[in-house]
């Protein structure tokens, strides 16, 4: 299904830094009925290091198991990642099982690497097997085609599914005069609320980070990022968000001991901004929603309130259609069951006071108000009066889009 691009959608794929010490390609395993290339292929020549973040759903995919045991077995080492779209491998018990073990045998020869250092992925339908030699017979083909050059772009065209654009984010720093880069691309449209945590998410970089390094960041800068969407409330079977580190920046440990802080800011940049574009490519989308709980007992809490009032279906449907219907969201505060201060509560669209004093504000403005949520982009803000706990989320407005795309998805 070929999709008109999201009206939140950036105006063009951004420009990303060429990371050292990784080469790539993309093939077309035939999983669509339109001629596209629907697997990446990725290879650590001089090897990388790694960490993952990946979906906690009792239903994951066969997949997601062999990354979390890679990594396990590994201490975190890679040498090659492989990621295909239009099948999940997920719920297909021993028929997925053999696909992976087809496909690592298959990399492992290829690469002349062990096989625990290739980790898969796969998004698309659940519950449809595939022949175990899907990817594992072309494989001998692929790798020399394995390069450099091979533009972002494809790479993140490769493994979308309903998305109806690519997605990538980077950026370059220098420390002490020499740049380390950083690079990430993304997919995911629809089954967005991320529990690491269909997302898969890959950043690269040259710094010469450890494996432990990279596990940290990803853990740290995932629960800031990418669970902090949501799209439609439903985590998928596949969320998977890796980091890999090629150490080719000419940095020393000292010199990286001493930039840490330089080199997270800039990893959650690029998390953050792909993590956003998730929300801006959601299913059916016409809006880009924020929303700020604050005055909580904890973050925590104050995340459970955010995501209750992002993750209603009335609130969205009412932003869809322009209503300032801020009933709604003094509703889905109320029903996440979190401590507040009802009577002190204060809620805002905007710059506009809709709700305080246990009632709505003396200062409302009806037509204030339906402007606020008239815009494409949209901020809600609430004060629960309780304590210092804050939490910021994202998510879009919820359109009869939404509905076609996903009553179609296998049609």
């Amino acid at each position: 299904m070929k999709l008109k691009r999201s009206p939140l959608a950036p105006a063009a794929f951004p420009e990303l830094p060429q990371i050292e010490g990784m080469v790539s390609t993309t093939h077309s395993l035939g999983m669509y009925k339109y001629e596209r290339d629907d697997l990446m292929v990725v290879a650590f020549p001089d090897g990388a290091n790694c960490g993952g973040v990946f979906t906690r759903s009792l239903t994951r995919s066969c997949d997601v198991d062999w990354c979390r045991q890679a990594l396990e077995e590994t201490g975190g080492k890679a040498s090659s990642l492989v990621v295909n779209a239009g099948n999940s491998n997920a719920f297909t018990f021993q028929n997925g099982i053999d696909k992976n073990n087809a496909t690592l045998d298959a990399v492992a020869k290829a690469a002349g690497k062990p096989r625990t250092e290739c980790y898969l992925a796969a998004t698309g339908v659940i519950g449809v097997p595939v022949a175990p030699d899907l990817i594992a017979q072309h494989i001998p083909a692929i790798w020399p085609n394995l390069t450099p050059e091979t533009p972002w772009l494809t790479l993140a065209s490769a493994f979308m599914t309903t998305d109806t654009f690519p997605k990538g984010a980077g950026k370059t720093i220098e420390i002490d005069g020499k740049p380390v880069s950083f690079a990430g691309i993304a997919k995911g449209s629809g089954m967005i609320a991320p529990n690491m945590a269909t997302m898969l998410a890959y950043v690269f970089t040259d710094a010469p980070l450890t494996a432990q390094q990279c596990q940290y960041l990803t853990s740290r800068h995932a629960d800031a990022t990418f669970n902090c969407v949501t799209v439609d409330g439903d985590t998928s079977t596949s969320d998977t968000l890796m980091m890999f580190a090629t150490g080719k920046a000419e940095l020393t440990e000292e010199q990286v001991d001493a930039n840490f802080d330089k080199i997270s800011d800039a990893m959650h940049e690029v998390f953050l901004d792909l993590a956003q574009q998730l929300v801006r490519d959601g299913e059916g989308a016409t809006k880009f929603i924020e929303i700020t709980v604050e005055g909580a007992i904890s973050d925590k809490s104050a995340k459970t309130v955010a995501c209750s009032i992002a993750n209603s279906p009335l609130v969205k449907t009412a932003l869809a259609a322009n209503d300032a219907n801020w009933g709604r969201i003094v509703m889905a505060i109320g029903k996440a069951l979190e401590p507040m201060n009802r009577d002190g509560l204060t809620v805002n669209i905007g710059d506009v006071r809709v709700a305080e004093g246990g009632a709505r504000a003396a200062s409302y403005d009806e037509e204030k108000a339906t402007a606020a949520v008239s815009k494409p982009e949209i901020s809600i803000s609430a004060d629960l009066g309780v304590g210092s706990g804050r939490a910021t989320v994202w998510t879009c407005d919820l359109t009869h889009g939404y509905v076609e795309i996903n009553g179609a998805y296998r049609t």
